[in-house]
């Protein structure tokens, strides 16, 4: 936008709102933070409009990057190591956020469900959820391997869903 005052002619920027689209990139497995510290510094080197560089722990083998076009993100990852190529296409924000949105275990754990405990002194048995307290984040357990029912209360984080309880009315394959 041009500004006339006096005679002088002011150049201001406009800010604009420019939509950004989010773009997936194929690496070698394993090497996605490297590939992901490699594009943040050619960014501001290059002084790319790219907004953000995603890396999912849960998804190897794949960076997300969101910037304004194809072409940036070809820019930003053109002669980079470990770097296999742009996947075609645009990649749904609702794809990207179930990666950015990190529910806590003990969302996904329910009444009877069966988990193997994986940190304690209890290390590797099998166990059934006899009560679940979110606010402290805990379970109680009663260990399947054990020759009497003992309850045990344990962080959340220490146990991993192995199967889940059989709901009333729910139809077994």
């Amino acid at each position: 936008m041009e500004h006339r005052a006096r005679g002088l002619t002011i150049l201001t920027e406009e800010v604009k709102k420019v939509p950004t689209s989010v773009f997936a990139v194929r690496t070698t497995a394993g090497q996605e933070k490297n590939v992901a510290n490699m594009i943040a510094i050619r960014v501001e080197t290059a002084k790319l409009p790219i907004k953000a560089v995603l890396v999912p722990e849960l998804m190897k083998g794949y960076v997300f990057v969101e910037s304004e076009g194809p072409h940036f993100v070809e820019q930003a990852i053109s002669g980079i190591k470990h770097v296999r190529s742009r996947v075609p296409g645009l990649v749904a924000f609702a794809e990207v956020e179930r990666y950015i949105v990190v529910k806590p275990v003990i969302e996904e754990l329910g009444i009877d469900d069966i988990v193997e405990v994986v940190g304690g002194p209890f290390k590797g048995m099998r166990a059934k959820i006899t009560q679940i307290d979110k606010n402290k984040e805990e379970v109680t357990l009663e260990l399947l391997e054990a020759t009497f029912t003992l309850p045990i209360t344990v962080h959340a984080d220490y146990v991993r869903l192995v199967e889940r309880a059989k709901k009333e009315g729910e139809i077994t394959q």
